[in-house]
């Protein structure tokens, strides 16, 4: 059976990162206890860990995405969480660590939306717990519009269709970043569709999401980093501490 297309898209777009699993490696080595995965998707992350041992729930807002990461769970020590992250309720669980692995913080809509989450993080903290964030590097500079020299698309057949996910500008808009895609498919009998898919990134600073940490009565802690590469842009790893 052919997969969700969120599923398709959230894996062409999204499963292939792997620059920063030895960052969630190492701190999910250093936790005694489950990890949280926020933005899980359909497991990048998640499966990582479990395959390792520790015991992982993800949370994620698309049901889709969270179906197939069961899917694929197998046996693996994995729960799943079907939630907006800003309205976090894992009833009376606590996590040593809670990852927020790929800019997700940055989807949460502003300062609004990041003070919602942080305030429902620290509440499943564990005593000395940490809520580790991913947010990209320096994305103000990278929004020029066009790519000079268009990253490669990301390509996939399943069952006898091709999908193709291209990133072809980001612009500025002010207080969030827009990273532009060109979604397309062909099928057997050369069929073709093309539609414009936009992810908007709320501008944010390793500064900004530590003082928004503290406000909500979570310690600074230092920096993590995940290095840049040709295709992706690095991203500083903002740790914040019950």
């Amino acid at each position: 059976m052919t997969p969700d297309p969120d599923v398709i898209w959230h894996d062409l777009e999204c499963g292939s990162y792997d620059l920063d699993l030895r960052t969630w490696r190492e701190l999910a080595e250093t936790a005694r206890g489950p990890v949280l995965d926020v933005g899980a998707g359909t497991g990048r992350v998640t499966l990582d860990l479990a395959r390792r041992g520790h015991e992982v729930v993800a949370l994620d807002a698309d049901g889709a995405l969270l179906a197939a990461l069961r899917e694929r769970a197998g046996g693996l020590l994995v729960d799943t969480l079907h939630a907006d992250a800003r309205e976090l309720d894992a009833g009376d669980r606590r996590f040593p660590l809670i990852i927020v692995p790929m800019q997700t913080v940055q989807l949460l809509g502003g300062n609004a939306g990041r003070t919602a989450f942080l305030t429902r993080a620290r509440a499943h903290l564990t005593e000395d717990g940490i809520v580790a964030l991913a947010i990209a590097d320096a994305l103000e500079g990278a929004a020029v519009g066009e790519f000079s020299e268009p990253p490669k698309p990301e390509m996939r057949e399943i069952d006898g269709v091709v999908y193709s996910s291209r990133a072809i500008a980001i612009t500025d808009e002010g207080d969030r970043c827009a990273i532009h895609r060109i979604r397309e498919t062909v099928d057997e009998v050369g069929a073709h569709t093309a539609e414009d898919n936009v992810v908007r990134l709320d501008a944010l600073d390793p500064a900004t999401l530590e003082g928004e940490g503290r406000s909500v009565g979570l310690r600074v802690l230092p920096r993590g980093s995940v290095p840049e590469s040709d295709e992706y842009i690095g991203s500083t790893v903002v740790m914040l501490g019950a």
